[in-house]
């Protein structure tokens, strides 16, 4: 009767193929031949029929009976047929089945617009990545996981449940490809029958034994046997990535977030689906260099695939160009919650004003709705929630909403004054240029540089002249209106007292020109005399020219400092006529030579100086002339005269240029004017010979400093608590950022007003030290005092504590990120307390050394880590005894070399 009563069933299934797949997980294929007995015996009744089908033979079914396997191509109901798991048990206890043929189970699998039986499994080969000649074949499922092939190689290879491997998709053509997502099924991998899975097992050092990385050690023989303090390890400088490694350090040595990686609970929590994160990479590549730091193995890792990684996903820090590492922590931290964000599907929540209700149950709402979308290890240890007072000055509407943040950036108080320092060039030809310091407004104008200056000095600020140079050229002259902010610390600005003055341009630069003598100059006019024509075509070029020596009416007027232009800043290599102008300025510690504002009185004081001289070496001659012969004295008296005729050789030569420097306006003829415009560059070109034996390069390049500059600078001292207030107090909305009033109906410039409600278990304060005002723009190098210990919250927290169920406000310093430097170059490094032996050490890249706690507070630190005195976890373990990557670990650590 059960018989006849399963029949009935098969035909009922048989007339509804959907209902017969939907209704149970898996079916059993049966030989149809075997099959069909059955049937027919059971319509008889009579166990003596022919038709009694005996055991369960599914023989035909087999390609072979060694392995079992399935002949390739049968044909549902004309080879086998389906029977439902309840119905093959039961046949199984009613007649059995043929010894050592096993069961052919098969899985009902849910495919796109369809649901069949998978006959056909995917038979997969098995191998370890360390021993490749052993392999083991397995079928599974299209709808198995990746995650249940890796756990059928850890049983079939031994091992262990908590290693961390990871697999690889190896196709026929020796091509391979991660299989990252272990959540992801056989068909959605594309692995087929006859693909092989490899298996990875990560190495005692935090590497993988596919993508080895290049370690930096002392040597060979140290490589299997450093054994160091986990944690302490450097980081290589790829080339200006000292911003990253500094931020990785102060990540690696925070406590939660690290053990977190350590303990691979990142795994189960990568989001590969996440449209806002970056497919679990990020985490997967952080993973791999917190790993390796931690191995205790490793003096420094290099963070190659790390760096390309996030160059990857954010094109900013694409290149080796030097960045902030705010904002890489910044991108790191967000890329990391997204990846590991265990919120799949985000659902749209509209937020709400607060209107009135009170503020526990608005920051409740807020911070319930922020965990529907977002929850991830770091929600978890960085975020915290701040409260935004909105209030409108038309209509007085208050705006309150609650904001999560996942670090504090705070201001630093500024100063409204500036320190400049300058060189001032004055009108004694004999005095050195003078370096001064001087105190001027931030919101200043270029006349307020002029009368700080005029203080010192006693010049009169009208009288002064500002310029930039750079690159032994006036850049800018600058105008007595233009702004401060324009001038950076950097530039080298010199301040010239102008006046008209008189003089030749010579006897202006006589602290280190020389003189020449105008008998030297006959005995060489004489030489050249003797050597023939030679130089016939020099002598008509000098003719021809204005020089500082003698030669033409040269009738050239110039005003210095009237109406400059500026240059284009470059580092090419100037021709060597103009690098023996004497128009330039050494850069930094030289200051250049004055341009004559009197060149016709130069030319002509030293023609007559010329003259005299000649004079005189003439009545010389005339008295040895009596005792030679008349012809000798004849021919010398016509060399002679062709000497006073002949344009002596010139020091240098005077001519107008363009604001590059170049010579495109010309040069005045002997007798003619030189004719000047506005604005007007005169430049002196030396003749390399006469410059080689008449200037002084090292004297001209000497510079005096003023008691100003003896006098060190005193860095302004804040506390951390008022930079905190500062970031509590009530602004107003700039125009570019004004809020719209729902009252009003319009944008408003409102008040605002930050209030911290609650805090994270790990806190980041963030100081602006890099300023940007419509005036200024500054690295701001105060010392800001923050303490190591107990950093107290409870006076600017809004959420009071000191209940059971709220967290205290105290926190401990774990951290530091570093920047030394200005606004366009820097170095960064940074100080860390290892979570297992307490200790300080101070990061410099590659290099690690041991740190005291009194090295800590510098004007140097940019970012700060503390963590909650309630979750710190005191150490216990001691370090090794060879945990120092670096020989000199007792040295003091200090501002280091511009990256």
């Amino acid at each position: 009767h059960s018989q006849v009563s399963l029949l009935s069933l098969f035909l009922n299934c048989f007339l509804k193929q959907h209902y017969y797949y939907c209704s149970l997980s898996c079916r059993y294929l049966v030989d149809c031949r075997w099959f069909e007995l059955w049937k027919e015996y059971v319509k008889t009744g009579d166990q003596n029929s022919p038709s009694f089908p005996g055991q369960i033979d599914n023989t035909e079914l087999f390609e072979n009976l060694e392995t079992y396997r399935l002949k390739e191509r049968l044909v549902e109901n004309e080879d086998f047929v389906l029977v439902p798991a309840e119905a093959w048990r039961k046949l199984l206890s009613w007649y059995g089945m043929v010894p050592e043929q096993p069961a052919l189970e098969r899985k009902v699998i849910d495919l796109p617009s369809t649901v069949k039986v998978e006959i056909y499994p995917v038979e997969i080969s098995l191998c370890l990545h360390s021993n490749m000649e052993e392999v083991v074949t397995e079928q599974f499922s299209r709808t198995d996981t990746i995650y249940t092939i890796q756990k059928v190689m850890q049983k079939q290879f031994e091992v262990e449940e908590d290693a961390e491997p990871r697999l690889w998709m190896k196709s026929s053509d020796t091509s391979c490809e991660r299989l990252r997502n272990t959540q992801m099924t056989v068909l959605d991998t594309c692995l087929a029958t006859g693909m092989t899975v490899i298996m990875e097992l990560r190495n005692a050092d935090g590497t993988w034994p596919s993508s080895r990385p290049q370690i930096m050690r002392n040597s060979v023989e140290e490589q299997d046997t450093y054994r160091g303090q986990p944690g302490v390890c450097g980081l290589t400088n790829l080339g200006n990535t000292c911003f990253m490694n500094s931020a990785l350090q102060c990540l690696s040595n925070t406590p939660p977030l690290t053990e977190y990686f350590l303990k691979n609970l990142f795994l189960g929590e990568l989001n590969f689906t996440n449209p806002l994160g970056m497919k679990g990479e990020i985490a997967e590549a952080y993973a791999d260099v917190i790993k390796q730091m931690w191995s205790g193995r490793h003096y420094s890792v290099v963070p190659r695939i790390f760096k390309t990684k996030v160059g990857h996903f954010a094109s900013q820090f694409l290149g080796y160009q030097q960045h902030d590492s705010q904002e890489l922590l910044s991108f790191l931290l967000d890329g990391l919650h997204e990846d590991l964000n265990r919120v799949k599907n985000k659902e749209y929540i509209e937020l709400r004003d607060a209107d009135g209700r009170p503020d526990q149950e608005v920051a409740e709402e807020a911070w319930r709705n922020h965990r529907r979308r977002n929850d991830s290890v770091i929600v978890d240890t960085f975020h915290g929630l701040f409260k935004s007072t909105l209030v409108c000055p038309e209509c007085q509407k208050v705006s309150v909403t609650f904001d999560p943040f996942c670090y504090l950036s705070v201001p630093l108080p500024i100063s409204k004054e500036r320190v400049m320092e300058v060189f001032f060039v004055s009108l004694d030809p004999l005095s050195k240029p003078v370096q001064h310091r001087v105190v001027v407004p931030k919101a200043g104008k270029v006349i307020d540089l002029c009368t700080a200056l005029s203080q010192a000095t006693n010049i009169p600020a009208s009288q002064m002249v500002v310029a930039d140079v750079f690159n032994h050229r006036f850049y800018k002259i600058y105008q007595v209106d233009e702004s401060l902010s324009c001038i950076l610390d950097r530039d080298d600005i010199f301040i010239l007292k102008v006046e008209t003055v008189t003089g030749s341009f010579t006897s202006r630069c006589r602290r280190y020109v020389r003189q020449p003598d105008p008998a030297e100059e006959v005995e060489e006019e004489e030489e050249e005399e003797e050597n023939g024509e030679d130089n016939d075509e020099e002598e008509e070029l000098y003719r021809n020219q204005p020089n500082g020596v003698s030669g033409g009416n040269n009738n050239a007027q110039s005003e210095p400092g009237s109406n400059g232009a500026e240059e284009e800043k470059t580092e090419e290599e100037e021709s060597s006529s103009e690098q023996d102008r004497g128009s330039s300025t050494e850069e930094g510690q030289s200051a250049g030579g004055s341009t004559d504002t009197n060149s016709q009185d130069a030319a002509d004081g030293e023609q007559g100086a010329a003259e005299a001289s000649g004079k005189e070496e003439e009545e010389d001659e005339e008295e040895k002339d009596d005792a030679e012969p008349i012809a000798q004295v004849n021919k010398k008296a016509v060399n002679r005269r062709r000497c006073a005729e002949k344009k002596q050789k010139p020091l240098f030569i005077i001519q107008a240029v363009n604001s590059n420097g170049t010579t495109e306006r010309g040069m005045a003829d002997g007798g003619n004017t030189l004719s000047l415009s506005s604005p007007l560059y005169v430049a002196i070109d030396w003749d390399p010979d006469m410059k080689k034996k008449y200037y002084n390069e090292s004297e001209a390049e000497r510079y005096d400093k003023d008691q100003s500059m003896k006098v060190p600078q005193q860095h302004t001292t804040v506390q951390l608590q008022e930079c905190i207030e500062l970031f509590t107090t009530v602004e107003t909305l700039e125009e570019e950022n004004p809020w719209y009033c729902p009252t009003c109906k319009k944008h408003q410039l409102a008040t605002k007003k930050l209030d911290l409600w609650s805090l994270p278990e790990v806190l980041i304060i963030h100081l602006k030290r890099f300023s940007y005002t419509k005036y200024s723009r500054e690295k701001l190098d105060s010392i800001v005092e923050f303490p190591l210990r107990c950093l107290d919250f409870s006076g600017c927290l809004l959420r009071k504590t000191g209940t059971d169920s709220e967290p205290p406000s105290r926190y401990d310093l774990i951290a530091v990120s570093n920047h030394y430097g200005g606004l366009r170059d820097g170095h960064y490094t940074s100080y860390a307390q290892n979570k297992d032996n307490g200790r300080w050490y101070y990061f410099d890249d590659s290099k690690v050394t041991c740190a005291k706690e009194e090295q800590i507070v510098t004007n140097a630190a940019y970012l700060l880590f503390y963590q909650r005195q309630d979750k710190i976890r005191y150490p216990t373990l001691p370090p090794p005894d060879n945990h120092i990557a670096s020989s000199n670990h007792d040295s003091v650590p200090g501002p280091m070399d511009i990256d």
